[in-house]
């Protein structure tokens, strides 16, 4: 699929054309360089708002999931025992994100979410992918006011846009979730003439139309 490119070799087609691939993991932790593992993995490739792959699988992490972590996600040790290890798993999750050429990658806290995975790549000498990245915590701080949502939490979100899946703190639930949520917001770029990839990136580095930081207008 040939996907067109602006001289910095960023995709320009639009929206309805390009191919999101929407991540989630859980983790023992909140950090790799604190030597937390992933333990889930769920992905949800869309393109035009139709779902055109699904990804999920269970993590090895090779250390046993702390008490409180198990009480969020519900993930046990017994759940991961058998499960492969994530250099294991890069290979096939990486064929199944695909060319960095042909899609953007969709996350909720984005950083958290590639910082593992490029953490887990590095260490097992995978080469990452230089995809662009979409975080839609990012994008709703560009288009919701803080009257619509006190905050930008995907839990929030979702009930803001009343997604069919709510969030679970399980990596596919959450990861259906963010697309729900990534379909609401892409809904309300229209107003801001914003229909193709560069324009929407170009529109997220501007930081003078982040809603929720404006000032109120007195009076």
């Amino acid at each position: 699929m040939n996907v067109a490119r602006n001289p910095n070799n960023k995709i320009v087609a639009h929206l309805s054309t390009t191919t999101f691939v929407v991540l989630d993991l859980e983790t023992t932790g909140a950090s790799p360089h604190v030597g937390a593992g992933i333990t889930e993995i769920g992905a949800v490739k869309v393109r035009g708002g139709e779902v055109i792959g699904i990804f999920e699988s269970f993590i090895n992490p090779g250390e046993s999931i702390p008490s409180y972590i198990t009480a969020l996600t519900g993930i046990t040790d017994e759940m991961v025992m058998h499960a492969p290890p994530i250099e294991k798993v890069l290979p096939t999750l990486l064929e199944f994100l695909g060319d960095a050429d042909e899609c953007v990658l969709v996350a909720h806290n984005a950083p958290f979410d590639l910082g593992f995975l490029k953490a887990a790549s590095a260490m097992h000498e995978y080469a990452w992918p230089k995809y662009q990245v979409l975080d839609t915590v990012k994008l709703a701080r560009h288009l919701l006011t803080r009257d619509e949502v006190p905050d930008c939490k995907l839990a929030t979100l979702a009930q803001f846009f009343d997604t069919p899946i709510q969030p679970t703190h399980r990596a596919l639930d959450d990861a259906q979730s963010t697309v729900a949520v990534l379909h609401g917001l892409f809904e309300r770029l229209g107003s801001f003439d914003v229909d193709t990839v560069e324009k929407l990136f170009t529109f997220l580095a501007d930081k003078k139309k982040r809603l929720r930081e404006k000032i109120p207008k007195e009076f």
